[in-house]
């Protein structure tokens, strides 16, 4: 079965989360993806920890799929640059200004070959004062007002995942797509640039926008959602259930389950705006009114009127989240530690199996791709 990137060569000068993120869509889709890391140690992402088969739970969920080479990129330049000339893709995440430096900018690659398709991730863009600034993602959530706007009122709080480099890594995957799509028709190549700031800014632009045209500060809720009520964790008789009322229409369908239709009427209540002014008395009402149940019973009723609603899981709970499990969201891969279970990519294209390819061991394929592209031996 064809892949939607068969044929399609990607080179990746890259190490920990953005720029491997980026690459391991692309070898999803089919795309050979040459993984250059850095001898005897590699990717630093391999480290973080031990926690699946022995390897980095970071490195199996960005990696698996590509092709390993341990290569010294500033004394073994005959290799690399064979492996850029047969390129169709080079992503390069290295630190501020090294690129340049070791001739791997898109200027300079791009001059010798202009189908070439080049993409350098940053933390903070050329030019500025922070064009040198290291980047590591909590500290662009910091720089972009996300850990102003995480958290409760008495201490901010980092996301849970991170964002700021799957932001970014996003970002890159899609430049790159649109930039292939683009050589398709004109046969020229691009030379893409993804900045973290930029990447998580465009995600923080409604928070941003709202503290300031809307001239107050960051309303951190913890699980609450800050401009929406209700929207978020209620206790109910044996536990909390999460639910979400987006528009009128649906808090009224909400009153109705608390056998309280009046309520809807309540002028404190009666549009988001003044729910969100009075949440906390809506908070006392909904709890009081699901005291008398357990939260699957409130899940039921919550469902039967259909009001959106979550129960709150761990992420190991979420391995087996059972509409995962009906769809048949898991696949076996293989890593240099024994078989794990990997989550399909997101996008379902009917008819097709993703490649979910084995995440590699260091240097894996060293031999080979010497071998195959010449270049003496380290």
């Amino acid at each position: 079965m064809s892949r939607p990137l068969e044929g399609i060569t990607v080179v990746a000068v890259e190490h920990a989360v953005a720029a491997p993120f980026a690459t391991r869509q692309l070898a999803d889709l089919g795309a050979r993806v040459i993984k250059v890391e850095r001898p005897g140690a590699g990717d630093f992402a391999r480290g973080y920890d031990r926690t699946v088969r022995g390897q980095s739970s970071y490195f199996v969920w960005l990696n698996r799929g590509k092709e390993s080479v341990e290569l010294d990129i500033k004394n073994d330049r005959e290799l690399l640059d064979a492996l850029i000339e047969r390129a169709d893709v080079f992503v390069q995440n290295l630190a501020p200004g090294a690129a340049e430096r070791l001739g791997l900018d898109a200027v300079t690659l791009r001059a010798r070959r202009p189908q070439l398709i080049h993409c350098s991730i940053s933390g903070y863009g050329p030019g500025g004062p922070y064009e040198s600034k290291k980047a590591y993602d909590l500290l662009v959530q910091c720089e972009t007002g996300l850990v102003m706007s995480t958290g409760t009122p008495e201490a901010p709080a980092k996301a849970g995942i991170s964002i700021a480099d799957i932001a970014t890594g996003m970002y890159a995957y899609s430049g790159i797509l649109t930039a292939l799509y683009e050589r398709e028709r004109t046969g020229k190549g691009a030379g893409l640039r993804v900045a973290m700031i930029d990447a998580l800014g465009e995600w923080m632009s409604q928070p941003a926008y709202f503290s300031r045209y809307g001239q107050e500060p960051p309303r951190r809720t913890g699980a609450r959602h800050p401009s929406i009520a209700p929207y978020g964790p209620h206790r109910t008789g044996d536990g909390e259930v999460f639910l979400g009322v987006q528009n009128d229409r649906e808090w009224t369908a909400l009153c109705g389950v608390l056998g309280n239709p009046e309520l809807a009427r309540d002028p404190r209540f009666s549009t988001n705006v003044d729910r969100v002014a009075h949440r906390e008395g809506l908070t006392a009402i909904l709890e009081e009114a699901f005291a008398e149940f357990d939260a699957e019973q409130v899940i039921t009723l919550l469902d039967r009127a259909g009001i959106a609603n979550a129960r709150l899981r761990t992420p190991e709970q979420f391995t087996s989240h059972p509409q995962l499990l009906a769809r048949d969201r898991w696949r076996a891969i293989g890593t240099p530690g024994g078989a794990m279970h990997a989550l399909l990519p997101p996008v379902e294209v009917e008819g097709r199996e993703p490649v979910m390819g084995a995440v590699p061991a260091l240097g894996q394929h060293t031999d080979a791709i010497r071998a195959e592209f010449g270049g003496r031996k380290a």
